[in-house]
């Protein structure tokens, strides 16, 4: 198993605690392919033993949580044959549903960047801790790529429009938003996270009893004064009225959202925007990780995935050459081909464990 992910199991003297710690510090604790192999078979073996009475997420050291999947390496595969970058895809999209269906309790300490996979890791938990440090967003537009690991699912069930306005800038918000916004279960000072659980590893069976007892009321997050714009500037589902309705608002808000847009793959932004549209339509979480897949596939092959990595991660310029290069030359031909099923065998599917249980 490798060393990048900790999985073991703590008894304490009332059950016992299934622990999934993340160990690649100097990467932000990246998602790699073995990862997600390691944190499901850890998760399969748990799902059977009654001893294990829950399960915690955390990282071991360093800055946390979790900066999202190995980029680079997937950019690679997808200047070759994109087998390796789809095959990462499959894994831990499975990993995702995994984390959903758990019929365990699971709680993710989101201290520090939660970003991409990170959002993957955390979200499907049951109890989402955020803490003073957390650092919260889904990116990916800004790489050509799109908000995937369920971001689908979750984004569109956000209050008002901050889902879809997530996940088209790539905005960051802090713990207290992410609380306000209920990605966020609790919020609990990071300084008290040890003794925590500490408490979790003694009681696991009193673990919501144990998390109620500890959350605080954070500070105000600098959200609030900007949900009413959100709804209002992002209420359609068509990128070229957003920018319109940001443009003739004039506000400095706002023309510093439509700066932030500037830098994102129009491409992709579409896609999320659809993505999100369609998502909230699913009822079950599988369907909607198939879509993710389907898109992923197609998404790697289009020009501005190894651009936009360029760009942002590899050289650093920050000045990706989109292509196309504006909204209005983005057809709806095109966003229809990447939302387009997967060949016969190639189509997305959940565990084969999960299949004989009812989630």
């Amino acid at each position: 198993m490798t060393q990048d992910v900790l999985a073991f199991v703590e008894h304490g003297p009332n059950g016992a605690v299934g622990r999934i710690r993340l160990n690649r510090p100097k990467a932000l604790h990246a998602l790699t392919l073995d990862m997600c192999e390691a944190i499901i078979s850890a998760l399969l073996m748990w799902r059977e033993d009654h001893r294990i009475a829950a399960v915690m997420i955390d990282h071991h050291e360093g800055r946390g949580f979790c900066a999202g999947g190995d980029i680079v390496r997937i950019a690679h595969s997808a200047k070759t044959d994109c087998t390796e970058a789809e095959r990462f895809f499959f894994i831990e999209y499975r990993m995702n549903h995994l984390l959903f269906v758990y019929e365990k309790p699971i709680v993710a300490f989101m201290d520090g960047i939660v970003m991409g996979g990170g959002v993957g890791l955390s979200l499907p938990a049951r109890y989402r801790i955020a803490t003073e440090r957390t650092l919260f967003a889904m990116p990916e537009t800004g790489i050509g790529l799109f908000p995937d690991v369920g971001g689908g699912w979750f984004l569109p069930r956000l209050p008002g429009r901050t889902g879809e306005w997530l996940a088209i800038t790539g905005s960051r918000i802090d713990g207290a938003d992410a609380l306000a916004l209920s990605i966020a279960t609790h919020f609990i000072s990071a300084e008290k996270l040890d003794g925590v659980k500490r408490d979790i590893l003694e009681h696991p069976v009193y673990l919501e009893r144990t998390l109620a007892g500890s959350t605080e009321t954070p500070p105000p997050g600098a959200l609030g004064t900007q949900r009413a714009d959100i709804d209002r500037l992002f209420a359609s589902d068509i990128y070229e009225d957003i920018l319109k309705a940001l443009e003739a608002d004039g506000s400095d808000w706002a023309q510093s959202q439509r700066a932030l847009l500037a830098g994102k793959s129009p491409q992709t932004v579409k896609v999320a925007l659809r993505q999100l549209r369609e998502g909230a339509a699913f009822t079950d979480f599988a369907d909607n990780m198939r879509n993710e897949y389907r898109i992923a596939c197609n998404v790697i092959r289009r020009p501005d995935f190894g651009e936009g990595v360029r760009a942002v991660i590899i050289d650093k310029d920050n000045a990706p050459r989109w292509e196309p290069a504006s909204p209005e030359a983005v057809s709806d031909a095109l966003i229809d081909s990447l939302f387009a099923p997967l060949p016969a065998g190639k189509e997305w599917t959940p565990l084969p464990q999960l299949e004989s249980r009812p989630a």
